[in-house]
C-alpha cells in the first residue's frame, strides 16, 4: 500500500524542483538574453525573477530556499566566480525580496495552503512587488559597498525583472491551458 509522501520529504521535491526550474530559466536567459544585458548579472529581461516569483509562490518556503542554493551555485561558479560574498548577498536580496512579497501577500490576501485568491490582479501585484523588492535589495548592499551611479542599474533591474516575470507567468499560463480540463463525475 503507497504511503504519503512526508512533509520532510515533499519540501525536499519542492527544493529540488525549484533549482532545477531556476537553473532552467538562468540558462534559458543566458541563451536568449545574453545580448539585453546592461551590467553583468543586470538585464533588460530577466527570466530567473519569473522563476523566483513561481517557486516561492508555489512552494512558499521550500521554494526560497531552492532559490538560495540554485542562485549560489549560479552566482559562485558563473557569474563572479569565487567571489563567495558578491555571490552569497547576491543571492540572498535575490532570494528574499520574492519571499517577503510572498509573505506580504500571504498576510494581505489570507493565503493559507491554496492560492484560490490568487486573481490575475494580485499576480500582477505581487510581480510587481517582486521586480522591486529583489533590485532594491541588490542595490542596498552595492550602495553599502561604496558602489556608485547605482539608479541606472536599479531601472534597469526592475525592467528586466518584471519583463522576465510576465514572461514567465504568460508562458505557465500557456502551458497550463494545453492541459486536459478535468472532467466532473
Amino acid at each position: 500500500m503507497n504511503q504519503p509522501a512526508s512533509p520532510s520529504r515533499v519540501d525536499l521535491y519542492m527544493i529540488v524542483g525549484t533549482i532545477c526550474l531556476h537553473g532552467a530559466m538562468m540558462m534559458a536567459n543566458e541563451l536568449f538574453f545574453r545580448r539585453a544585458e546592461f551590467l553583468q548579472g543586470i538585464g533588460w529581461i530577466y527570466l530567473p525573477a519569473g522563476t523566483r516569483l513561481l517557486c516561492t509562490l508555489m512552494f512558499g518556503r521550500a521554494g526560497a530556499i531552492g532559490l538560495l542554493i540554485s542562485g549560489w551555485l549560479a552566482c559562485y561558479w558563473y557569474y563572479f566566480p569565487g567571489d563567495v560574498l558578491r555571490a552569497t548577498t547576491g543571492t540572498i536580496a535575490g532570494a528574499i525580496g520574492p519571499y517577503l512579497v510572498y509573505l506580504a501577500a500571504q498576510s494581505r490576501f489570507g493565503w493559507q495552503a491554496s492560492l484560490a485568491s490568487l486573481t490575475p490582479r494580485r499576480l500582477l501585484l505581487c510581480a510587481l512587488g517582486c521586480s522591486i523588492a529583489s533590485p532594491v535589495l541588490h542595490h542596498l548592499w552595492f550602495s553599502i559597498h561604496g558602489e556608485e551611479n547605482l539608479l541606472p542599474g536599479l531601472i534597469v533591474m526592475m525592467i528586466g525583472d518584471l519583463l522576465g516575470t510576465l514572461i514567465v507567468l504568460y508562458t505557465a499560463k500557456w502551458l497550463l491551458s494545453l492541459l486536459p480540463v478535468p472532467q466532473r463525475q
